[in-house]
């Protein structure tokens, strides 16, 4: 059993915690001891778990420990990522059993996060710290870089390119064969029908921009 914690103890926490719970009923495989969060007390107890400090207490810790960052936000996530430097943190890839993911040719990164009833299908690449929330979709060939966030029931068509920073409101659908630029957001959802520049938001039936920075 790997000791594993969670960085993050609002509602998505709350929910990983949840999700190692499932994986330990099919073949127990984590400790878990609690809860890290900037915002909480220490010893504020989270559904029966302890806050066990911030992220200096993370990088204090002087044995092997697994760590989930469970912050749906990827510009919160990538800032919480950089003040980790800990080198006995080790960083899970958590699949939730009930995940339909194809053997062939499928990758996903450290850190990443596929929660229950997710549909990956074949020759997709995911890296380093995604997140796809409930029920979500992705096609053939896609590409998802780094801490990009998906949540629940999102489709994602064959063919799609999604960079790093992306955020994809709850029931988005991308069409196949589109780029979604680094750092945009995608309200929730909206139909992305054409390929979307970096740092926009879009939102809509078909997905349309109303911000660019």
């Amino acid at each position: 059993m790997k000791d594993i914690v969670i960085i993050g103890a609002g509602g998505f926490g709350r929910e990983i915690k949840v999700l190692i719970d499932d994986i330990n009923k099919i073949r127990p495989t984590f400790n878990f001891l609690g809860f890290y969060d900037d915002g909480i007390e220490q010893g504020t107890l989270i559904n029966g778990f302890k806050v066990l400090g911030d992220i200096a207490a993370v990088n204090a810790v002087s044995s092997s420990i697994q760590v989930v960052i469970a912050i749906g936000a990827p510009n919160i996530k990538r800032k919480v990522i950089e003040q980790l430097e800990n080198s006995n943190i080790e960083y899970p890839v958590l699949i939730h059993p009930s995940v339909i993911c194809s053997d062939d040719f499928v990758s996903i990164g450290k850190g990443s996060i596929i929660c229950a009833g997710n549909i990956l299908t074949c020759n997709i690449e995911i890296q380093d710290f995604v997140i796809l929330n409930l029920m979500c979709t992705v096609g053939h060939d896609t590409i998802i870089k780094k801490y990009a966030s998906f949540m629940p029931s999102v489709n994602i068509s064959g063919e799609v390119i999604i960079h790093e920073g992306v955020y994809v409101g709850t029931g988005a659908k991308i069409i196949n064969q589109l780029e979604i630029g680094e750092n945009t957001i995608v309200g929730a959802g909206a139909v992305v029908s054409k390929s979307l520049p970096p740092n926009c938001t879009a939102v809509g039936i078909p997905a349309k921009i109303i911000k660019q920075d």
